[in-house]
């Protein structure tokens, strides 16, 4: 115990910044336990107790300590001198970001001298910052539970299998890529969880755990399983969803006591039968049977087809005439069969933010994804390629139906789609194709089409069947394609929007065709009634017939132009030609006027603005644009990490409708953002994705220390073409661009650092310039913004970039009476070690992103994407500088 006296310095030291020391009562020490993590300074309380009570502490048998303690290394020393251990604890977790999400601990490896504990059966090392496993563990012989999940594991030791007694192993949400094949020398393992790595194979030693009762490979990488795993006849669930799996071997069917096997979201497009009928597999959300292609060949060419998988950093990948599969980071997967490119091709993707100025929504259209761009455009491939694309299953959409649209350079088509559903919130969009281009998932009116030629036909609607159209024969002479769709319409709607109770209407039919030309014979037209309207009680006086047009705008009322039929239940007339129809029953006059007004009031929603402060940072505002129905739920998910007024009043806006907010009264933003226009933040409203943007405001310096009171207001951007004409009308001048404005405050701040001098808090730093000229730099100001966003997480994001503990213990040490010089220690420190790095930039995006803070991220994304756009600007400049001295010339040679 020779280090003892320097450990019990360590514990003064921590003592005189604490409250008050900690009570020896209070620390559990009860029936050989010892409980710290409950307690912030519970390593404290260990080394004082070990101190006061050396002969009870190394009885203990059970210990939990926290290991986001910052004294852990410190406690560790301790540990070997608790030979009767049979329990020991270090997990991490104990301590949450404003996220919510818990902080991984500080723990990156053990002392050697624990792999003399005989007597420990049980060790969780669970949320911590293990990349390798402590070589003092397979020393553990003793060993039968062994939990080391959420740690950044990449392998396991060799010598893994030492541990004969295990009977339980957890490395869930690790990075391992492969096992050792000692593997399979773990004779006593029953449960091993290995889910959420990136084990692409498995070892065939691993059907030597004849013990194991439960296996979890899910969220892998695997691709096919080896037939060993038939050899485990003990194991009663096998769990192997969310993998890449094309194959499954028939003998996992014959497993004595298998009563779960789940093999759900995968790539199997076909199974074994034996598999397939078994009452206890699981295989939602593969492609079976969707496509043979060249799978019609055996299972071992199957087998052969690469597997890519794409970190979101990574914008393209190669297909060869071999073929493969591809996996991005956001969800999207891709089939390219064999001999679908004859030639390798290089294939550019990314995903954008949708523009209502070239994406173009049909009425009632609901956007549902990003816009997904393959390069090259235009590309003929000899076989189509499939696509998935994941999107945010609409939980408000009756009577509709999700579609993938492609851009072909000049409009958009819908591509025939099926829709994979998933458990989870998101589901899966799948389509084919030859060429690529842009692509999107929407949500569409439910379509009934067919052909129609001179020998006539009938068409009805999928959503109300007593909907239908008869084409008689030689209604044409050459065949056309005709289009219908319904919108439903509830009386409590047409109630709600007239103020009327009496006033109802029928859903509302839109027909159309891809011909100019007139039927040449009358169209015989079936509409329901409206509802509590029978042709039995029906009064002529009060019904009519609209017709309208394709935008919704006029709406004529044909009801003395037509030779109207009822059966008890519906409406039945003649026309020559497709337009839009629509049946009332009123005491109203002016119909064409409200139904023009109703179909208006159908297509907006009504939404609430919210603008939220985070609690630990009131200088970061989350403005946010929501649907009613949703304003509360989202409330209560950030009511925790989140303070500010009531949501606004609410107001209605269209799908694919602009607008912008604007921080008024004292409150400024960074103007250089790529969706700040004229000072203002551009948004457009999309009633299923997220309307949402995080941003840092600021006040003026010369506040002098007082709080602002400032606001932020919502207006509407310019009045879309889209949007109809009564709508643009009421929105011309100032006033009626107004939507909502909500205040803002801003507490009394201490002066902020890095404002006028590079002489920073006592630190002098030389010009920092991280990054490139063609992705662009990151400058000291720009770090010195990113600083005054850090706060509390810097410990966290230091460890994340690669800091040692050590080194954030020394910055802590030298500045522990300024949270400010700590923050600028760490980062400038960081920033000057790696200044010469290429890939600095992205490491510290990814470490933002790994800690919780992917508002910073996105800044730090935002300030490199305008210095791109400004390298590529220069760059456009200075070609057509020299293709104008070059042109010069060539005039003045002539």
């Amino acid at each position: 115990m020779q280090n003892m006296a320097e450990l019990l310095k360590l514990v003064e030291e921590h003592e005189e910044g604490a409250p008050g020391a900690p009570s020896l009562t209070d620390s559990c020490l009860a029936d050989n336990r010892l409980t710290l993590d409950v307690y912030p300074d519970g390593c404290c309380r260990l080394l004082r107790l070990f101190e006061r009570q050396p002969a009870e502490v190394v009885q203990v048998e059970l210990l939990r300590l926290s290991s986001n303690d910052h004294l852990l290394d410190t406690a560790l020393i301790i540990l070997p001198y608790l030979k009767r251990l049979k329990s020991l604890v270090l997990k991490g977790g104990h301590v949450r970001d404003e996220f919510g999400s818990c902080q991984p601990g500080s723990l990156t490896s053990l002392p050697p001298d624990i792999g003399t504990l005989r007597c420990l059966t049980h060790l969780d090392l669970s949320f911590n910052s293990l990349s390798t496993l402590p070589s003092c563990i397979p020393c553990l012989t003793s060993l039968r539970t062994l939990l080391v999940s959420h740690n950044n594991l990449v392998a396991l030791p060799e010598n893994f299998g030492s541990l004969s007694k295990l009977t339980f192993f957890s490395a869930m949400k690790n990075q391992l890529k492969d096992l050792p094949q000692s593997i399979g020398e773990l004779a006593a393992l029953e449960e091993l969880d290995l889910s959420e790595n990136v084990l692409e194979h498995l070892p065939e030693e691993a059907g030597n755990l004849q013990s194991c009762t439960e296996l979890d490979l899910s969220g892998n990488r695997l691709s096919s399983i080896p037939d060993c795993l038939a050899n485990l006849k003990s194991l009663r669930r096998l769990h192997l969803h969310s993998n890449l799996l094309v194959t499954v071997p028939a003998s996992l069917a014959s497993l004595p006591n298998l009563s779960r096997l789940d093999l759900q979201n995968n790539c199997l497009r076909a199974v074994p039968p034996e598999i397939q009928t078994a009452p206890f597999v699981h295989l939602r959300g593969n492609p079976l049977g969707e496509t043979e292609l060249s799978l019609q060949a055996d299972e071992s060419s199957a087998t052969e087809l690469r597997r890519l998988f794409f970190p979101s950093e990574e914008d393209s990948f190669t297909v060869t005439s071999e073929g493969c599969e591809v996996v991005l980071a956001c969800g999207i997967r891709f089939y390219f069969p064999p001999e679908a490119a004859s030639d390798p091709l290089q294939i550019y993707f990314r995903t954008l933010a949708p523009d209502p100025q070239w994406v173009k929504l049909r009425h009632h259209d609901v956007l549902l994804s990003r816009v997904l761009e393959l390069q090259p455009h235009g590309v003929k491939f000899q076989k189509e390629v499939e696509i998935w694309m994941p999107y945010a299953s609409p939980e408000t959409l009756h009577k509709r139906e999700v579609v993938v649209r492609t851009f072909s350079g000049q409009s958009w088509s819908d591509l025939r789609t099926r829709v994979e559903k998933r458990k989870s919130k998101t589901d899966v969009a799948h389509c084919s194709v030859l060429h690529f281009s842009w692509f999107l998932v929407v949500s569409r009116l439910v379509q009934n089409e067919c052909k129609v030629s001179t020998e006539g036909t009938l068409l009805f609607s999928s959503v109300d069947p007593n909907i239908k159209v008869t084409f008689p024969p030689g209604v044409t002479e050459e065949t056309r394609s005709v289009k219908l769709q319904v919108l439903p319409v509830s009386a409590e709607e047409i109630a709600e929007l007239t103020a009327d109770a009496g006033c109802k209407a029928s859903p509302l039919l839109c027909l159309s065709q891809d011909s100019l030309v007139d039927f040449l014979r009358p169209v015989r037209i079936q509409l329901p009634l409206p509802l509590g309207v029978t042709g039995l009680n029906l009064d002529w006086s009060r019904l009519h017939l609209l017709c309208g047009d394709v935008e919704g705008q006029i709406w004529d009322d044909i009801t003395y132009e037509v030779m109207l039929e009822f059966t008890h239940l519906c409406a039945v007339f003649e026309v020559t030609h497709f337009s839009w129809y629509w049946l009332w029953y009123t005491t109203k006059t002016y119909i064409g006027g409200i139904a023009r007004k109703v179909y208006e009031r159908l297509r907006m929603y009504q939404v609430n603005f919210i603008a939220l402060q985070r609690k630990k940072d009131p200088e970061q505002v989350l403005l946010q644009c929501l649907p009613k129905h949703k304003v509360d739920p989202v409330l209560r998910k950030l009511q925790d990490r989140y303070r500010g007024p009531e949501p606004s009043d609410m107001v209605e806006m269209f799908e694919g409708e602009q607008f912008f907010a604007a921080f008024e009264r004292g409150i400024s933003i960074d103007m250089d953002r790529p969706d700040c226009v004229d000072g203002r933040l551009s948004f457009i409203f999309y009633s299923h994705l997220k309307n949402m943007k995080e941003i840092y405001v600021t006040s003026p310096v010369d506040r002098k220390g007082q709080a602002v009171k400032g606001q932020v207001s919502f207006y509407r951007g310019a009045v879309s073409e889209s949007i109809p004409e009564d709508a643009r009308r009421r929105r011309k001048g100032p006033d009626s661009l107004w939507l909502a404005t909500l205040p803002i405050k801003l507490p009394r701040l201490k002066p902020r650092w890095g404002e006028t001098s590079s002489s920073l808090n006592g630190f002098s730093f030389p010009p920092l310039n991280l990054g490139n000229a063609e992705t662009g730099y990151l400058t000291q100001a720009n770090l010195l913004s990113i600083a005054r966003r850090v706060g509390a997480d810097w410990q966290t994001i230091g460890l994340n970039l690669g800091l040692t503990y050590q080194q954030i213990e020394r910055i802590g040490y030298n500045n522990r009476e300024d949270l400010d010089k700590q923050i600028l220690d760490m980062l400038f420190s960081w920033a000057q070690q790696n200044s010469e790095d290429p890939d600095c930039v992205s490491k510290l995006i990814t470490a933002m992103k790994e800690s919780g803070r992917q508002d910073i991220a996105d800044e730090v994304e935002t300030i490199i994407e305008l210095g791109r756009q400004k390298y590529r600007e220069s760059i456009r400049r200075v070609g057509l500088e020299q293709e104008s001295s070059t042109e010069d010339s060539a005039i003045a040679m002539t």
